[in-house]
């Protein structure tokens, strides 16, 4: 089988290897089709650590980072239950990055971490079933504090993470769902993708398409999908009571007197779960969400070069690579 090795300096090759057999509560998942992970795939271009201690060592694992993926169940170990031969399924779980990860043909995946989709929807649709369920874990948080339905919800970053969450919002029955990004290129697609009801430059400084949190018609829950700084900080001054933090934090925040009174709900990352994805996958399978949008542009693994450039120039939000291709 064919296996995609990053190694350092922006370059990569194809390697040839032994396809793996799986072993007990193990599957062989044959890849149809496997997106990127910006957070990842760029920092792992440049070498640039992803959190606070970590460091890349090249060349990297073969495979990685390859785990929003989604194919069909070629060969099952012993004590793999509740899947079959020949069911098409999405990983829900990144396992970590010290096994070979799926830019490849196969790759060998613990069953608990996949879950069955619609065989019959695009593999855009269900790729990036790991990412929803991400997304879907901070959503599931939300519901229970009951501060989604009837509210003013703000999106803070309209890249992958956030048109899951504007869609999640809209699911879950927020009144109003307004995005924020930088980009207009960005606003302009949210806006025409996943239907938001606005979307603003976060550094206008109009109280009408921002209202500060201290007036009454300002956004009253957010998720920030950044986790900069001034995103963070920017979405706390607009938002009078909830902010939920899904971007990877690698900076302090600061938390000011100003957001004191009236009192603003900081919410942190719950983590993943099975209950995460299950929620996330019956949004898709009831048209609740469409990750379609996510998808802009579809390679071979060959051209895995020339994707990881189209993200870094922001000419593509997620690519897909197709292995058999």
């Amino acid at each position: 089988m064919q296996i995609l090795q990053v190694d350092e300096g922006e370059r990569s090759q194809l390697l040839e290897a032994p396809t793996p057999a799986p072993g007990p509560r193990q599957v062989l998942l044959r890849i149809l089709g496997v997106a990127t992970c910006p957070q990842w795939d760029l920092h792992l271009r440049h070498n640039e650590p992803m959190f606070l201690g970590h460091k890349f060592q090249y060349p990297y694992v073969p495979g990685q980072p390859g785990h929003e993926a989604t194919g069909v169940i070629e060969a099952m170990g012993e004590e793999v239950a509740d899947l079959a031969l020949g069911d098409r399924v999405s990983a829900w779980r990144d396992p970590g990055h010290r096994n070979p990860g799926c830019y490849a043909q196969f790759a060998l995946l613990d069953a608990i971490n996949v879950i069955r989709v619609p065989a019959d929807l695009s593999l855009e649709a269900t790729a990036s079933v790991e990412l929803a369920m991400c997304v879907a874990a901070t959503f599931l948080m939300l519901k229970e504090m009951n501060v989604i339905c009837g509210r003013r919800f703000g999106v803070n970053g309209l890249g992958p993470a956030g048109l899951i969450a504007a869609q999640i919002a809209r699911a879950e029955g927020a009144a109003t769902v307004v995005g924020f990004d930088l980009s207009p290129d960005r606003r302009a697609y949210a806006r025409q993708s996943v239907g938001l009801d606005a979307a603003f430059d976060p550094r206008s400084t109009s109280e009408i398409t921002a209202p500060s949190r201290s007036r009454p018609d300002s956004l009253e829950t957010g998720i920030d999908c950044v986790g900069a700084r001034a995103s963070v900080e920017w979405l706390m001054d607009h938002v009078r009571d909830t902010v939920a933090l899904f971007g990877v934090q690698r900076e302090a925040y600061s938390f000011e007197p100003r957001h004191y009174s009236p009192a603003l709900r900081l919410c942190g990352y719950p983590g993943h779960s099975r209950v995460a994805a299950e929620y996330a996958v019956s949004l898709i399978v009831r048209g609740a969400l469409d990750l379609t949008p996510l998808i802009t542009h579809r390679l071979p693994l060959s051209r895995y070069e020339e994707g990881i450039g189209l993200l870094e120039r922001q000419e593509a939000l997620k690519v897909l690579f197709l292995p058999w291709e």
